[in-house]
Parts: structure tokens; sequence; C-alpha cells
């Protein structure tokens, strides 16, 4: 199923493979495995943290169509495709629903156009979300977003995967600019090692040697990542205690070992 993705580097772990390794997914790599592995080995509740994120990403979705009315997403760092994607959920509630993937990772990239064929209001575009103009000024971005409406934007789990130097509120506020008043921003963030066991440490070193190191932030951090906008109920927490499906007890929220909230864009 890879036989098209000549010059993808398969000797270094991938995060975006990793994750899938978590979900359960087949889209990977021997490398990502090994990688995937040891970090399991190590912290073993890291594959229910990636459960709980995707969660979140799928409550999220359901609560932006059925009671903020958004029928447009922009779902940057995307990643590899698997149960319950934004597509999947927003046009089920709203068959108008039209969704924008971004990511630069090729087997994300190659898996979501296969999946998305004969979706004529879903598309997945080949950037890097690091170069805001590049993303918004893309043809497929422009045909499906009408940016003069409101506009869901989707960060699931991808800033720890870009560093300071890169100005990560920079890039948040780029596409803040770019979105109508009404407009949301859903994101959520790993936390730093004090959140986690004993053991993180040597979880974050496996990842150093991927092709995109960790780069995890405090609460009072990723509560910045949030300029601009107004957070929504219940403001920024623990992401399996934002709006759970079911109840959850603080220790359980901590287990996320990740934050998670939604801003709306005021007028």
């Amino acid at each position: 199923m890879f036989a098209s993705l000549a010059g993808v580097d398969r000797s270094r772990a991938n995060p975006a493979r990793m994750y899938d390794y978590y979900l359960g997914g087949a889209h990977n790599f021997a490398a990502d495995r090994e990688a995937a592995d040891r970090v399991l080995a190590v912290l073993p509740e890291t594959r229910t943290f990636a459960q709980e994120n995707r969660a979140f990403l799928q409550r999220a979705v359901r609560n932006l169509v059925e009671e903020a009315g958004i029928s447009q997403f922009l779902h940057l760092g995307s990643g590899i495709p698997t149960i319950g994607n934004v597509h999947e959920i927003a046009q089920g509630l709203d068959p108008a629903a039209r969704v924008v993937y971004v990511d630069h990772e090729p087997v994300a990239v190659a898996q979501s156009q296969r999946m998305l064929a004969g979706n004529d209001l879903a598309t997945t575009i080949r950037a890097d979300l690091r170069h805001p103009d590049l993303v918004l000024g893309h043809p497929d971005a422009r045909r499906l977003l009408d940016f003069s409406r409101p506009v869901a934007v989707l960060m699931i789990s991808v800033f720890p995967f870009i560093a300071d130097a890169d100005d990560p509120t920079g890039i948040i506020a780029s596409y803040r600019r770019a979105c109508a008043p009404g407009s949301y921003l859903a994101l959520s963030h790993s936390l730093t090692p004090e959140y986690w066991p004993g053991e993180v440490a040597e979880a974050i070193e496996l990842y150093q040697s991927s092709t995109h190191p960790l780069h995890l932030r405090n609460p009072e951090q990723v509560a910045a990542l949030f300029d601009g906008y107004e957070m929504v109920e219940p403001g920024l927490v623990f992401t399996s205690a934002w709006r759970p499906d079911r109840p959850v007890t603080g220790e359980q929220a901590r287990e996320s070992r990740a934050v998670a909230g939604m801003g709306i864009l005021p007028g």
C-alpha cells in the first residue's frame, strides 16, 4: 500500500505514523513501530493518551456542528486517517459541511486523498502548517472554504511538534487574522514532564531522534496560544474533561497528560 510513496524516509520514525500505530492503524513502517514500542515499554499509557486526544477531536467537531452551527473546517496537521475523521462526523451531521485537511507527511496525505476520492466537499492539501500563506492561498482551500464566514480551525496535538523558534503564537495569529468573527479554534497539547509519570523523560528522548522532536508546554503556555480568542466553556482543561460523553474523575482527567480547549473569535 506504500508503493507509490517513493522518496519517503522509512528509516526514521515519524510521529504521525507512530500515532497511527498507537491507534491501531496499519499505515506505518518498521521504524515507526519500533520507536512506538519503545515508548510504550516505558510509558504504556501513551496509547490511552492518543485515544483520549482523538476522542476530544470527535467531541469538538460534533459540538461545532450541532451547537455552534459551523459548516467549514480547516484541520491542520491532520495526520493519517482513522475511524471518526472530521469529514465523517461533520458531514454525518451536516451533509453540506466542507473540510480541508492539511499535512506534509506523505503517508498521511496519500491515505487521505485515497479516502476522499469522490467527496467533492473535502480535500487534503500537502503543506506545512508553519507557512499559513501557502495553506490559506492554496487553490483547494480557496475553493472549499469561504473565510468571510466562520471557519473552525483544528490544531489537535500538532503544536508539540512546533518549536518556539517557529513562533507558534505567530502561526496561530496568521490563521486567526484570515478568519471571520464567529470562527473557532480547537486545540490540544501535551503537557510538560511534571504532569507525566516518572518514566516520561525516557519516552521524550525517544522522540528526539524522530523526524519531529517534541516541544512540550505547560498549561499557561498552551493558554497563550489562544490569544485573540474568547475561551468557551469549560475553558482549558485536561483533554478527557472537555465536555466528556461520560463522567470523568479528576484523576482520570489528569491521566490525559494533555490539555484541550476551544475559543471563539469575537466580533
